[in-house]
Order: C-alpha cells, then sequence, then structure tokens
C-alpha cells in the first residue's frame, strides 16, 4: 500500500550541496553514531572502576544496575522509533542530543546506588539506543542499492573515533580532572556537537525535497533499478511495513534474536574487559588501549563486509559474527601477555565488524524506509534489554 505523497519541501542546504544530500547525511549521521560513545559500554568500562571506589559499591551491584538500567531504558525505544517516524530525524536529534547531554551531565552527581541506576536509565536510552537509531535510519532514508556499501564507510570512521578513541579519551581524561568533570566534559560536547549538527543538517526522506535515494534522477530510474536489486525488498516505498506487520514474520524474529544474542555476549565481554585483563594479571591502561586495535580491525574489515552485504543475504555474515564471537568468549580465559592481548582485540574487532554492518542495514533491507523509526525501536528495545543481560 502506497503513502500518499506529501508536499514537497525546500531546504537552501540540500539546493546548494555541490554533490548528492545523502553523502552530507552519511557524514553527520556518522557523527551521530560517534557521539553516542558516552553511552556505550566501551566508554562505561573506563567508569567502572571510579564507581566502585568512589560510591563504596561492588562490582556485582554495579553490574547489576547497568543490567536494571539498560533493560528499562530500552522499554521506550518502540515509542521513540514511532516519534521519529512522525516529527522526523532532524527535530528528534535536536532533542535527544539535548537530552543525552543533561543525562551525561547528570551522571557527574551521582552519590548514591539509586541515583547511578538511574543515570544508566538515560544513558543507555539516550546514549546507546536513541541518538544511534535516529542517526542510522537518516542515512538509511538517503541510501537504497549502495546501502550496505555506504554504511560500512559509516562503519569504519565510527569504529575509529567512537570505539577506537572514546576509551583511550576517558581513560586519559580521569586522571586529570576526575570522572564527575569527564562527563561534564563529554555532556557538553554532546550538546555543542549534534544540536547545532542535527538542526543545519539532519534533513529526512529525500523525497520530500524532490530527491531519490542514491541520487537516481527519476522514480523510473528507481524502479527500473529495484529489477535488478537485491539490496532491499521494498525499494521507494513499493510497500510500506509497519513494526506490527514486520513483527509478525519469521525474518524478524530470526533476525531479532541473532542480534541480541550478539549484543549481550558483546557487552558481557566489553563491560567486564577491565576485570579480564586484571584476572590475567594485566594492567588497566593495556585493558583500554585494547580497544584501539578491536576498532581498527572494525573499521578495516567493515568495507568489505558492506559490499558483501549488497550482493549477498545478510543472515551469512549474521551466522558468521556469531561464530566469531564464540571463539572470542573461549579466547577471554587465554589471555596471558599483551601480545596474545592484542589478537584477542583483533579477532573481537572481526566480529564487531560483521555486527555492525549487518544491524546499520539490515532492518531497512527487508522492511523498508516509511516506518523505519518505529521498526528500529522495536529491534533496539530487543537489542537493547539482551546487552543489558550481558554484564
Amino acid at each position: 500500500m502506497r503513502n500518499p505523497s506529501p508536499a514537497l519541501q525546500s531546504s537552501r542546504v540540500i539546493t546548494r550541496s555541490p554533490v548528492y544530500y545523502g553523502w552530507v547525511i552519511l557524514i553527520v549521521g556518522t557523527l551521530g553514531v560517534i557521539m553516542s560513545s558516552p553511552g556505550q559500554t566501551y566508554s562505561f568500562s573506563i567508569f567502572i572502576e571510579e564507581f566502585i571506589r568512589d560510591l563504596g559499591l561492588t562490582r556485582t551491584s554495579v553490574s547489576g544496575l547497568y543490567t536494571v538500567g539498560t533493560i528499562t531504558g530500552s522499554l521506550m525505544l518502540p515509542y521513540i522509533g514511532r516519534l521519529i517516524d512522525k516529527h522526523g530525524s532532524r527535530r528528534m536529534v535536536v532533542l535527544i542530543a539535548l537530552a543525552f547531554g543533561l543525562a551525561c551531565v547528570y551522571m557527574s552527581t551521582v552519590s548514591t546506588f539509586l541515583m547511578l541506576g538511574i543515570g544508566f536509565v538515560f544513558m543507555r536510552m539516550l546514549g546507546q539506543s536513541s541518538i544511534t537509531i535516529v542517526s542510522r535510519n537518516v542515512m538509511n532514508q538517503w541510501w537504497v542499492r549502495r546501502r550496505g556499501f555506504v554504511l560500512s564507510i559509516s562503519t569504519l570512521v565510527a569504529a575509529t573515533l567512537g570505539s577506537g578513541t572514546f576509551p583511550g579519551l576517558i581513560n586519559w581524561l580521569i586522571p586529570q580532572f576526575g570522572w564527575r568533570t569527564t562527563y561534564v566534559i563529554l555532556g557538553v560536547a554532546v550538546m555543542v556537537i549534534m544540536i547545532p549538527i542535527g538542526y543545519f543538517f539532519f534533513r529526512d526522506r529525500p523525497e520530500l525535497f524532490g530527491l531519490f535515494p542514491d541520487g537516481l534522477k527519476s522514480q523510473e530510474e528507481a524502479e527500473a533499478l529495484d529489477k535488478v536489486s537485491k539490496a532491499e525488498v521494498v525499494l521507494v516505498d513499493a510497500e510500506n511495513w509497519t513494526a506490527q506487520e514486520a513483527m509478525k514474520t519469521r525474518t524478524f524474529w530470526i533476525i531479532a534474536m541473532s542480534i541480541a544474542a550478539s549484543s549481550m555476549l558483546g557487552t558481557g565481554l566489553t563491560f567486564h574487559i577491565v576485570s579480564i585483563f586484571q584476572e590475567s594479571g594485566l594492567s588497566d591502561n593495556l585493558a583500554a588501549a585494547i580497544f584501539f586495535p578491536m576498532a581498527l580491525t572494525t573499521a578495516i574489515m567493515s568495507i568489505p563486509f558492506g559490499w558483501l552485504i549488497d550482493r549477498i543475504e545478510a543472515k551469512y555474515l549474521v551466522v558468521a559474527g556469531l561464530s566469531i564471537l564464540t571463539i572470542v568468549i573461549i579466547f577471554s580465559g587465554y589471555i596471558s601477555s599483551p601480545t596474545v592481548a592484542i589478537i584477542y582485540g583483533v579477532v573481537f574487532g572481526l566480529g564487531n565488524a560483521f555486527d555492525r554492518v549487518v544491524s546499520n542495514v539490515i532492518w531497512a533491507n527487508y522492511f523498508g524506509r516509511p516506518n523505519l523509526g518505529a521498526i528500529s525501536g522495536a529491534t533496539m528495545t530487543i537489542g537493547a534489554a539482551a546487552s543489558g543481560l550481558g554484564p
């Protein structure tokens, strides 16, 4: 069923762009994914020892709070996804960035078990999930045929500047300024960067501005491409799946459970990476540093994996990613030296590359773009809840 065509909108930033505006969307959407870092597990893993020491909590209690906070925060994601569909990525990214920045500032004030739990709820809901959903969704709206390859570029950059940079940056900031001031710095950075970027550069579906995905020139060209493309089951709104319709399919649940398993296991390993290294007689600094080879591997391998997902069914990459993650779990008990730790990081990064490339594109590939916010919100709820069980 086709939606009625909305009235065309005008945008100076689009008309003045010297290139197809989807490339601009790729840049700002990737920046949004990078700025989700303060809410991601790889950043929290550096703060864990500070929470334990400064708040007088046990590792078990912090881990339990993190689980409850992540699962609780995930319950709002279907609603947030529907808001993105209704109000658009531009408005929502501004509101989400403001709320996420304030949540980071709130984290600098926590002094009790309850306050930390509340902080985890909002950091995970807004950082791990909401800003990631809105940033990925806007990129998916502007790319279809080349989606896998283009979003693999996003994965490359986000892995390098996100998980590859933030743990080391936070590990440097904490001794310099303390963990509380570090959270203030992160919160201000999120707001100062993402609010203006979102307002001035985020734009919703290209059709709203008289354009077509991938820079195509006409509806006829898009439909002709659809006949030879396997990149998306529905292209240019041939059929609009709602979240409810998608959730009634077997495909939805197979993919969702596979990604949930990956999220749960990957988050558990990342959350406890400092303690894993400590038990092996390795330093906290090495644990923080290992995120770089991990992220570098994710970045390098995201391009060939992105090329693959445009040509083969995504389910094969899902299976490959889970297989590698199984190896990482076994490997975790045998990290005996810095050299082995680097190899561990490389293998972990390889598994992350599969997971990120697939999760970036798979929902739009199978269920289309018109209701992608609601569908992504539902799937992110499942994935986020699973990641909360990991620690």
